[in-house]
């Protein structure tokens, strides 16, 4: 797919800095494109889902002619359950398309209640012919509209990095706030905010290169006469719940998207819920679920799964262990690193470096490029030939598969930390060590070594407050991706 199928109108605007004008907006010029791009993506989306099922059906109806499947008496029946469970559960909805994980587990929802309803039709009517269709045809049906929807959102982000298919955003808050969002929306431009103006108390000046054009009083007319998409609502003094009403009202038919930030730190998925007392809304935090059931099942899967991946990794890791004992060298490379609850563990890894690099560590110091207190070198001279292979393909992780196997170590997780990193940590870098730590995190799918020290203890926090089952998976699928990227691995 490219971006030839219809993504690539685009929001074009000039954000000259501001000169002293009696009205800052005329420092803006925003020409936002139609809302045709989101019309044509909820319509890609519609036709590649009736394509996938369309698909899927036929070639059970060939194998079912066959005789080497199912009957094809329900082929309608269940193609009308898996269209039902997608309108159901709104997986066509244009918020949620091509943005986070909502949108798949829409998708998967819709899919697994065609299943159930089906199976409770099969035993109703007791008809067992839809076995094959509720445990083969509906979960491939499920799985063709995963990677077409996927797909898609490939062909929507890459058509985002180019700055096409955006959305104007006018961000309302604090300077503070204002160059956080505007640093974050630059930062993850697959989201599709484009910040493009910005209304503060003071109603002047510039921040992040991004002009102030009024006041906090000033926001709906700006928006109206710029023709702002998204209205994104941070903390700020003088902002009262009353303003928010009147900006709400003053919005409203204009089919304008208003976001507020709620000022809470990096908390989503299951452990924010709504509370409303007497019509007021108020946000619950749970706390986060680092044992229980959940956390069982987590072990388990790790546990299995690494051990299942080491079977089929083992002539890989044979001729690598050929390979790495060229220089007569150890194999493997065993270092004291800091798990969950601060119990120290042995991890190992492919040996990539010289015998004695940890010894060389000080007289290196001067060239640390590291973030925090990371020591890394982009060229470090202790990395042996095959070493630098294995590193830039994180190959050199592989045996961490044992620390998982053992129970030192999670697939998904934290970075695993040195001591005397650890003794550097602030309280919330501390934080990390509440859970165990990872093969990969979010720190690898974002960057590795690229990040700022800062950057890497927010994603790993992040992760700690809000994992989730499907959080890992999503981790692990992006994993494959950053591997043969090899961004930030050296």
């Amino acid at each position: 797919m490219s971006s030839g199928i219809g993504l690539t109108e685009s929001i074009e605007y000039s954000v000259p800095r501001p000169r002293a004008a009696a009205d800052p907006a005329a420092s803006v010029t925003v020409r936002p494109s139609s809302r045709r791009w989101q019309r044509r993506l909820t319509r890609i989306v519609v036709a590649t889902d009736l394509t996938v099922i369309a698909l899927v059906s036929a070639l059970a109806t060939i194998i079912g002619d066959w005789g080497l499947g199912p009957s094809t008496q329900f082929n309608a029946v269940a193609a009308a359950l898996v269209l039902a469970g997608l309108v159901g559960y709104r997986a066509w909805d244009r918020g949620v398309l091509g943005q986070g994980a909502d949108e798949f587990n829409r998708v998967l929802r819709g899919t697994a209640v065609a299943a159930v309803l089906l199976a409770l039709a099969g035993m109703a009517l007791k008809v067992e012919q839809v076995r094959p269709w509720i445990f083969g045809v509906i979960p491939a049906t499920g799985a063709g509209l995963l990677l077409g929807r996927y797909a898609v959102r490939r062909v929507l982000h890459r058509a985002r990095r180019d700055a096409r298919c955006m959305s104007s955003v006018l961000v309302v808050g604090s300077e503070a706030a204002v160059a956080d969002l505007v640093a974050r929306t630059r930062r993850v431009p697959h989201h599709g905010w484009t910040v493009t103006a910005a209304c503060t108390s003071t109603g002047a000046g510039e921040i992040a290169g991004v002009p102030v054009v009024g006041d906090l009083d000033d926001v709906a007319r700006h928006v109206h006469e710029l023709g702002i998409e998204v209205v994104a609502v941070a903390p700020t003094p003088g902002w009262t719940p009353k303003r928010l009403h009147s900006l709400a009202w003053d919005l409203e038919g204009a089919g304008v998207e208003l976001v507020v930030d709620p000022g809470l730190m990096e908390i989503t998925g299951p452990r924010l819920h709504v509370a409303p007392v007497d019509g007021l809304p108020l946000l619950r935090l749970t706390e986060p679920r680092w044992g229980g059931p959940a956390r069982m099942a987590k072990n388990l899967f790790d546990r299995t799964a690494a051990a299942a991946l080491v079977l089929i990794l083992a002539p890989v890791f044979l001729a690598l262990a050929v390979l790495i004992r060229r220089d007569g060298g150890p194999v493997f490379y065993r270092q004291e690193r800091v798990g969950r609850a601060g119990q120290t563990f042995r991890m190992i890894k492919f040996r990539s470096m010289v015998v004695n690099a940890d010894q060389q560590v000080a007289q290196l110091a001067t060239a640390n490029e590291g973030a925090g207190p990371l020591f890394k070198m982009k060229r470090d001279p202790r990395i042996t030939r095959i070493g630098g292979v294995l590193r830039r393909f994180s190959i050199d992780e592989l045996p961490q598969l044992f620390n998982v196997i053992g129970g030192s170590m999670s697939l998904v997780g934290p970075r695993p930390a040195l001591q005397r990193e650890v003794a550097t940590y602030t309280e919330d870098a501390l934080r990390k060590l509440c859970v165990r730590p990872g093969l990969t995190g979010l720190w690898q799918v974002s960057g590795r070594s690229d990040l700022t020290w800062e950057e890497s203890v927010r994603l790993d926090l992040r992760y700690v407050e809000n994992w989730s089952a499907a959080l890992d998976i999503s981790i692990l699928w992006k994993t494959v991706g950053a591997v043969f990227r090899g961004r930030g691995a050296y």
